[in-house]
């Protein structure tokens, strides 16, 4: 392996290489160097892993710490769900996604039962009939609209606050408060603000929760008594942000993927029966949530490399999505691949646990979304189109699309 590729000052984040693929940079560290030296910033010298067995094997060893308290991260570069932290920052209670054994294992193990695959396949139906409704109203407006607005974002929002037990009239709080939380170009200030106004709202729902508990995930939370008020918030917080944002990306993000891709997008009306490999392949390519990082506990050997202890080592899932070396041909999109084994929810001890639930919420919308829009396209060019470049889960601010007739 060539030592003499350039050492990067800075991630590459600049989308060069086209609305849905890795930062060109970005490919090229991973065909040299697929465990690369990367120097940020504030000069502190760190590592990027792109490989796909690299990023595998690190996101299984639990050597590579997700915690925030235990050493200087130096990172300008958020991962979703978390702010940037320059210091070290004490443990949110509840925020297992920071978190280590065994602190990590006794929450998620809590939530184990609410997201089975048995119990998540019993939510089928009345996740489709959300979506079928929303795309009722969809219809019922005069093109063109905003696809994120009326179809992507309401979708997984009222399936999360269902489950949940959170009012859907409190929408606009944590939506606005999520966008704020996950936004890159706002002050700590700012960010933690929006993170103190979701906790203020979701501390006073657990609460109730657990004086008076319904028939939801919140409340059958609240019913143990071994979970702390504060830990109630954290996991709502973390069940909501991740329950709602990362589907609403993927199925705008998608939508406009697929458009981009009409002889894919030709065979998948053609043929229903290519949906659950086409969401995952759309996961495989996509991979919204892409930058995520770990901390080093000790000195860690990784792709013919030494990781050294106390070393920050940024991960792209997308860029190990698109390895040569595990998928055939990976910049293409191809609803015919057999995508599973794909990075996009993770893996190891914090893969996805929400993961059944967002495969359901996406079959579900784009095949409501594709049989009952025969016509649909995009209202603008695609060049024209706003991607959250300026986010920490990548997407489409909006996605305005027209169509010429609807099916029932």
């Amino acid at each position: 392996m060539s030592n003499t590729v350039p050492v990067p000052h800075g991630l590459p984040m600049e989308r060069n290489a086209g609305p849905f693929d890795p930062p060109r940079e970005i490919t090229r560290l991973r065909e040299a160097r697929p465990v690369s030296p990367l120097v940020f910033p504030d000069g502190h010298e760190g590592w990027l892993v792109t490989g796909y067995d690299a990023v595998r094997q690190l996101l299984a060893d639990t050597r590579f710490s997700s915690r925030q308290d235990i050493g200087v991260l130096h990172l300008p570069y958020e991962t979703p769900g978390m702010p940037v932290m320059t210091e070290p920052s004490p443990q949110v209670p509840g925020l297992f996604v920071a978190m280590d054994p065994p602190d990590h294992t006794r929450l998620r193990r809590k939530l184990t039962g609410a997201f089975t695959v048995k119990r998540m396949k019993q939510l089928e139906e009345r996740i489709s009939d959300i979506a079928e409704r929303q795309l009722d109203e969809m219809a019922r407006l005069t093109p063109p609209v905003d696809l994120v607005k009326e179809f992507a974002l309401p979708v997984p929002s009222l399936v999360i606050c269902e489950l949940l037990g959170v009012p859907y009239e409190d929408r606009d709080n944590f939506q606005v408060n999520t966008v704020k939380f996950m936004a890159k170009d706002v002050t700590l200030d700012e960010k933690m603000a929006a993170y103190g106004a979701m906790s203020a709202f979701l501390a006073e729902l657990v609460t109730g929760k657990r004086a008076t508990p319904g028939e939801d995930i919140l409340s059958d939370l609240a019913r143990d008594e071994d979970l702390t008020i504060e830990e109630l918030t954290g996991i709502a917080f973390l069940l909501l942000l991740a329950g709602h944002e990362t589907t609403a990306n993927m199925l705008g993000l998608g939508t406009f993927a697929l458009l981009e891709h009409p002889e894919q997008l030709a065979e998948l009306r053609a043929n229903p029966d290519l949906m659950p490999g086409a969401v995952e392949e759309l996961m495989r390519y996509l991979a919204v949530g892409d930058i995520f990082y770990r901390y080093a506990t000790e000195d860690i050997e990784l792709g013919g490399e030494t990781i050294g202890k106390g070393s920050t080592v940024l991960i792209s899932l997308l860029a190990a999505n698109r390895d040569p070396e595990r998928f055939e041909n990976p910049d293409t999109l191809d609803l015919h691949r057999k995508a599973r084994g794909h990075l996009s929810f993770g893996h190891g001890i914090h893969q996805c646990l929400g993961q059944q639930l967002a495969r359901i919420e996406m079959r579900a919308g784009f095949d409501g979304l594709l049989r009952r829009f025969p016509t649909l396209e995009l209202a603008i060019p695609a060049d024209e189109v706003k991607l959250k470049t300026d986010m920490n889960l990548y997407g489409v601010h909006e996605l305005p699309v027209t169509w010429t007739e609807t099916a029932r």
